[in-house]
């Protein structure tokens, strides 16, 4: 879903470290408000409950019988088993050099971290840690390697699935403990884990900033929803490691950071627990995960906007700019915004609440769609149209992919 919001010149890196290795002949629609880039680190400085799983540990037990808050030495003891460093390789061709008839070819080095999740060998990281990859390097704390594949990966939520291919009846594997993300509060101390820069095993610890963020992705068109921000320093290298509660308990994945220098700034992203629980089943059984799709691009209501449709200035809700052709929410009957020659809104739908709740604002939308509805659902959207109350059921269809 697009908005209408004004671009900022910040943008949002996600965290995998690419080292550039040159060969003999390769090198390596949502809100728009917020670009998303690749990370890349070529020698210098950064430019850019479905189903339960086997977590039997020591961890466990202690988080089971106590509940309480552990030590930040604790939860690195009891975790670091737990997290690993990713190591794959991308090449691509660059068709603007050409040697003896050839595109240069390049080679690079992507380095990114993950978690045991299960004792089954499944480890969980960023897809942009391992995209373009079909089998990755696992590096354990104890300096085993392993090779793994990738059985399942959803760029939507930016999350994949790795298996383990080697035997690792000698790696002693200890699947990390998943919170619950729903009841995260804003000051709350979180850790993160993981391989910054390719240091391996280093521990930051900051606390949670916000809740229920949106992390646009301007490649695929869509955001992620209900995303966790933190002040914990993470970086190129933290890619698809794990934010940690005060129990040691996984609360999110952290994902990404907003910068004008590309390098921490004080403001980070991670995909919450919510969405591992959701999703990771799903990828390990079926190697992909169907997003439900409503079909509609839009805005958050904002006085400009309100009083153009002759409501009142603070009036909350949705403004639906335009609706896809033969999508769910065309076939229910919902219909294009109208802009007068100046671009100014003069007359649309606006969407104020679904499914009964109330909507605000435009993430209220996305997140309930992804966090409450499937494909194939009915949905019951409540819409103001020129000041008449109506009501649309539309069938939500599987999101479409926007490559």
């Amino acid at each position: 879903m697009k908005t209408l919001e004004i671009v900022q010149t910040v943008v949002i890196i996600v965290l995998a470290s690419v080292l550039a290795i040159h060969l003999t002949t390769d090198v390596g629609h949502t809100t728009n408000s917020m670009p998303i880039v690749t990370a890349e680190e070529k020698e210098k400085p950064i430019i850019p409950e479905s189903t339960d799983h086997q977590t039997v540990n020591s961890q466990d037990e202690v988080i089971k019988t106590t509940g309480q808050t552990l030590p930040l030495t604790t939860i690195f003891k009891q975790v670091e088993n737990s997290v690993v460093q990713i190591t794959s390789k991308v090449s691509t061709v660059n068709t603007h050099i050409i040697i003896n008839g050839n595109p240069l070819e390049s080679q690079s080095t992507r380095l990114g971290s993950g978690f045991v999740y299960d004792i089954q060998g499944h480890i969980i990281t960023n897809n942009h840690v391992v995209e373009g990859s079909e089998t990755v390097d696992v590096t354990f704390v104890d300096g085993n390697t392993y090779t793994a594949k990738v059985i399942g990966s959803d760029a939507y939520s930016d999350m994949a699935v790795l298996q383990i291919t080697d035997n690792f009846s000698d790696e002693n594997l200890n699947p990390v403990t998943i919170g619950d993300s729903s009841d995260l509060q804003v000051g709350q101390q979180v850790i993160a884990i993981g391989n910054p820069f390719g240091l391996s095993d280093t521990m930051t610890t900051g606390i949670i900033s916000q809740t229920g963020r949106l992390l646009p992705n301007q490649n695929l068109g869509f955001s992620i929803p209900d995303v966790i921000q933190t002040d914990t320093a993470i970086n190129p290298g933290n890619s698809g490691g794990p934010l940690l509660d005060i129990q040691g308990k996984v609360i999110g994945i952290n994902t990404a950071i907003k910068t004008n220098t590309g390098e921490f700034s004080g403001i980070g992203f991670a995909i919450p627990s919510s969405a591992i629980k959701r999703i990771i089943p799903e990828l390990i059984e079926n190697g992909k995960y169907s997003h439900p799709w409503l079909g509609i691009s839009g805005t958050s209501l904002n006085p400009d906007i309100s009083e153009s449709l002759g409501l009142e200035r603070n009036y909350k809700g949705v403004f639906v700019s335009s609706v896809v052709k033969d999508g769910p929410a065309q076939k229910a009957g919902l219909v294009d915004g109208i802009l007068d020659k100046n671009n100014k809104v003069t007359s649309g739908d606006v969407i104020i609440s679904v499914d009964g709740n109330t909507v605000k604002r435009i993430d209220d939308v996305i997140f309930y769609i992804e966090e409450h509805k499937h494909v194939g659902d009915k949905m019951k959207l409540t819409v103001n149209r020129n000041g008449q109350i109506l009501e649309f059921e539309p069938i939500l269809q599987e999101r479409p992919d926007l490559h």
